[in-house]
């Protein structure tokens, strides 16, 4: 089985169109104010709506359910705090959303049902929560299927899937890039997006 590809941090429509056209199967659109990629439109997302996906941080998932009602978005990522993680999936789900899970790799954490996991580096060792083009150990897997996050672009991603733990790669369902495919904040390089994106898809899953 070909493994995903999600492009993410897309803020600009011809950014959007040329990794929709490369092929990305996820394209990402963050809805964070602080975050270099917040996208101030999320209108950019209507055309691909089949495949877009709301990145999204808040103190509850109620929040994130009335955004992703206000654009249409059938997908979520939803950054929430720990207190609030295994109730707010449920509520995103049982509106009938899909949620694809950010799971920090550190210790601890509940095991909570969701339709797909992002592994992705602990934001306390990065200081942001989500992208920070930053690896990670690889240390404390997701309980599902996931897409790998974190220093990922084209030149490094056969190397960091090669380095995962042989336990998990019967999970691993794509990858996800965001900042090491820009060329500058907030904007993609087309060759670097099509370059991730054919990696991606040019291997099988395990």
């Amino acid at each position: 089985m070909t493994l995903l590809a999600k492009v993410c941090g897309l803020t600009h429509p011809d950014d959007v169109a040329h990794a929709a056209g490369q092929g990305a199967d996820l394209l990402g659109f963050v809805c964070h104010p602080p975050s270099p990629r917040h996208c101030a439109d999320l209108g950019v997302a209507v055309p691909f709506l089949d495949r877009a996906v709301l990145v999204m941080v808040a103190d509850d998932a109620a929040t994130i359910l009335a955004e992703a009602r206000r654009h249409g978005f059938r997908k979520v990522q939803p950054h929430l705090p720990a207190a609030a993680r295994e109730a707010g999936v449920q509520l995103l789900r049982a509106a009938g959303l899909f949620v694809l899970l950010p799971w920090a790799d550190e210790p601890g954490q509940a095991s909570i049902a969701a339709d797909l996991y992002l592994w992705e580096p602990s934001p306390a060792a990065t200081g942001v929560p989500g992208g920070s083009g930053q690896a990670h150990a690889m240390g404390f897997p997701p309980p599902g299927a996931f897409l790998l996050a974190g220093g990922l672009d084209g030149d490094t991603l056969v190397a960091r899937l090669a380095a995962l733990p042989v336990g998990t790669r019967t999970q691993l369902a794509g990858a996800d890039a965001a900042s090491r495919l820009e060329a500058a904040r907030g904007r993609k390089d087309p060759l670097k997006v099509a370059a991730f994106i054919h990696c991606v898809h040019g291997l099988e899953s395990p």
